[in-house]
């Protein structure tokens, strides 16, 4: 049987080190915290401006729709109708 441990002792970690962890880790958290809120603000307000301007964007798709059903159906019947020659 070898004398040796199975598993080595921990090493002690340096109050300094462990202060700087917890520091940066919460500085992390803070910087974090402060940006999500600030992007979900910016968020909010084009959110809004969005659904102010749905209308408008829905009426001008339609129209953009019809205008090119309209012109399909004038080259259909025009493909269907037979040449003169």
């Amino acid at each position: 049987m070898s004398t040796a441990e199975a598993a080595p002792r921990p090493v002690r970690v340096s109050p300094v080190i462990k202060f700087a962890r917890w520091s940066l880790l919460l500085t992390g958290v803070v910087y974090g915290a402060y940006h999500q809120r600030r992007f979900s603000r910016k968020e909010a307000l084009l959110r809004e401006k969005e659904l102010q301007e749905k209308p408008m964007r829905d009426a001008k798709i339609a129209e953009e729709k019809k205008r090119l059903l309209e012109a399909e159906k004038a080259w259909l019947e025009e493909l269907a109708a037979p040449s003169k020659k």
